[in-house]
């Protein structure tokens, strides 16, 4: 045998061994990760849908608190208060993580490498995706909506910091690209080069996490809720709606456990029509016969200019919340939904089944750091801006 065919056989063994090392610790780490599922169990109430998780994975900090929100310009007549959910975690914060803990275990549990899903820019559930895929050691890919055009122009600010410390694969389309007809193809036709490429499955996860699975993530949330004294204290629950999920999963738990309150989703992007029929599809989904339309408030009138677009009226109103409660909202999700609800109980109480009002806080407080609020902050005249030199320890500053 030739030196060179000596050679290049060694080589090829020892790209063999390389290759074979890295498989076995991409399975090594695919078995660990699989001893984190848990095995779900559904509240009582809940043992006769259709399709329900077989396990999930444990990734939120639960139980989080409720405690009364004295909001200014609310009517004398209600009672707020609010649930916590934006403290589920810290780069896990939100609403998110719920619907994750069911979708990553199926994701574990289908034996895939990568997950694949989409949304905006500053998109608060692909932040989350990014974030638990890495600690679960698969490989987070990210279609984005966007009007940038330029890759050098996509910073890293807010959710993209996080994005982009995670090392997310970032794909950009336009803005306005519909889920069904451009961003779904999408991420079909790149788990499909991925499969080629590597031979390695991704799982999917559609915007905003909202799908039959991760229904089951507010189902939960309600079960955790009732532990909490949600039908002695409260009369209707009102929260961001964005994609969905969590209208979805408390309307039927809801419906399940006797339609003691009223469920409202404030709309913050699309419209009623949009969400009744997505979570028309997930109540079908899970064998029950009744509609939307009769167990779920869908409000319109409070995305102002559109998705992710903000008012100057909006983002005031976010700093007058967080200097008089100490609660912080966000531009895209929670600022709109908050605002939305004092309008609502002002202007239209008739719509509310009793006075007892509970807002169920989504997170989103990355997206404060996108840059969009912080003009606002800085005006001179704000009570956010009194910063000043004090240089003589004997002298109060002026």
């Amino acid at each position: 045998m030739s030196k060179s065919k000596s050679y290049n056989g060694c080589v090829l063994f020892v790209r063999f061994l390389k290759l074979s090392s890295l498989n076995n610790i991409r399975n090594s780490t695919t078995l660990s990760m699989s001893t984190l599922l848990q095995p779900y169990r559904p509240p009582e109430w809940a043992k006769e849908l259709q399709n329900i998780p077989s396990s999930k994975i444990q990734l939120a900090n639960g139980n989080t608190p409720i405690y009364r929100w004295n909001l200014n310009g609310l009517p004398s007549e209600f009672a707020v208060s609010i649930k916590r959910d934006d403290m589920t975690g810290s780069t896990l914060s939100g609403n998110k993580v719920r619907k994750l803990e069911f979708l990553m275990a199926k994701a574990i549990s289908s034996d895939c490498k990568h997950v694949i899903t989409c949304g905006g820019i500053q998109s608060n559930h692909c932040r989350a995706v990014a974030v638990c895929s890495r600690q679960l050691g698969l490989q987070p890919h990210l279609v984005l909506r966007t009007d940038i055009s330029n890759v050098d122009e996509v910073g890293c600010k807010g959710n993209l910091l996080l994005d982009r410390l995670c090392g997310a694969k970032i794909y950009l389309t336009a803005r306005k690209s519909p889920y069904l007809t451009e961003l779904k193809p999408r991420m079909e036709a790149l788990a499909k080069h991925i499969l080629e490429t590597t031979g390695e499955q991704s799982y999917l996860i559609p915007v905003g996490g909202s799908d039959t699975v991760g229904l089951f993530g507010y189902i939960s949330v309600f079960e955790e809720l009732l532990s909490q004294g949600l039908h002695e204290q409260f009369d209707d629950i009102v929260f961001a709606c964005g994609s969905g999920g969590t209208a979805g999963g408390l309307a039927i738990a809801n419906y399940l456990t006797g339609n003691k309150l009223r469920i409202h989703g404030i709309a913050v992007s699309d419209d009623a029509n949009y969400f009744h029929h997505h979570c028309n599809e997930m109540i079908k989904s899970v064998g029950l016969n009744v509609k939307s339309q009769d167990i779920l408030d869908i409000i319109d009138g409070h995305k102002g200019q559109g998705y992710g677009i903000s008012t100057q009226d909006e983002l005031d109103f976010i700093i007058n919340v967080s200097t008089s409660t100490g609660i912080l909202l966000d531009p895209v999700y929670t600022g709109k939904a908050v605002k939305g609800m004092v309008y609502e109980l002002n202007n239209n109480p008739d719509m509310f089944k009793g006075n007892r009002i509970l807002y169920l806080h989504t997170g989103g407080i990355y997206g404060l750091y996108d840059g969009t609020i912080d003009n606002t902050v800085l005006r001179s005249s704000s009570s956010t801006n009194y910063v000043k030199l004090w240089t003589n320890k004997t002298d109060l500053p002026t």
